[in-house]
C-alpha cells in the first residue's frame, strides 16, 4: 500500500523566542542569529529535499522554508499559524505570572484559552484541517515526500494528536528548525485519522556500537 511521507519542522528563531514572550498571531521575521543557527544546521545536517512544502503563513516560517528547502514548491496554509495568545501576546510569563486570567490559563486544558485567544481545542480543529488538506493535495498530486514547516505549538499537538505511538505533547518539543518524520497511508488515515512517527527530522544518525577508527 502507498505510503506517504511528511517531515514536520520548526521555524527559526525569533527575537521574541529569545526574549521569552509568548508569541502566536505576531508576525515577526527570523532574528539575525536564528537565520545563522538555521545555516549551521544545514551545514550540519543533512535535509532531504521534499517535493512540496506546506508552510504557516507567518515570516518566520517562510524564511524558514527558504532557508532549509529552497526554490521548492511552497503552498501557505492559515491552518498552520501558531495559537493565539490573546492579551498575552508578547508578554512574558514574568510579566504575567500574578495576574488571576495566567494562573487560570498555566492549569492546562483543551476548553481553557487565554483572554481573547484560542483554547487547545480550537488549535486541533486547526491542526485536523490542515492535515486533511496535506493528505488529500498529496494524494491528488502524486506527491510522495513533502514537508510542513510551523509552529513549535502546532508540532507539539499534531504529533500527540494524530501519532502514533502515542504520548503527550511536551514530549514532541522541537529545536529550531528541526522536528518529526511520519509515514501515513490513505486507509490508516481515514480509518484512525492517524499516521505513525518514524524519526526524527533532520535525520540523526549515531555510530554502530562496534565502529572503530580504521572504518573511518
Amino acid at each position: 500500500m502507498k505510503g506517504y511521507r511528511i517531515v514536520f519542522f520548526r521555524h527559526g528563531m525569533t527575537q521574541a523566542n529569545t526574549d521569552g514572550r509568548y508569541i502566536g498571531k505576531t508576525d515577526l521575521p527570523l532574528s539575525s542569529e536564528g537565520a545563522q543557527q538555521l545555516y549551521d544546521l544545514l551545514e550540519k545536517n543533512e535535509y532531504p529535499p521534499v517535493q512540496k512544502v506546506y508552510t504557516s503563513p507567518l515570516k518566520r516560517c517562510i524564511q524558514t522554508v527558504n532557508i532549509l528547502q529552497p526554490n521548492r514548491l511552497v503552498a501557505e496554509l492559515p491552518q498552520l499559524r501558531e495559537m493565539d495568545f490573546g492579551e498575552f501576546e508578547n508578554k512574558t510569563a514574568d510579566e504575567l505570572m500574578e495576574t488571576e486570567a495566567y494562573k487560570e490559563f498555566i492549569k492546562g486544558g483543551l476548553d481553557n484559552p487565554p483572554p481573547g485567544g484560542e483554547s487547545v481545542r480550537d488549535v486541533m480543529n486547526r491542526c485536523y484541517e490542515a492535515l486533511n488538506i496535506i493528505i488529500s493535495d498529496m494524494m491528488y498530486e502524486g506527491l510522495t515526500y513533502v514537508g510542513v514547516c510551523t509552529h513549535s505549538g502546532i508540532i507539539m499537538n499534531m504529533m500527540a494528536g494524530f501519532g502514533v505511538p502515542k504520548a503527550r505533547p511536551i514530549d514532541y518539543v522541537c529545536g529550531f528548525g528541526e522536528g518529526f518524520e511520519v509515514l501515513v497511508t490513505a486507509s490508516m488515515w481515514q480509518r484512525s485519522e492517524a499516521f505513525e512517527i518514524v524519526g526524527s527530522y533532520p535525520p540523526k544518525y549515531e555510530l554502530q556500537e562496534d565502529y572503530t577508527l580504521e572504518d573511518a
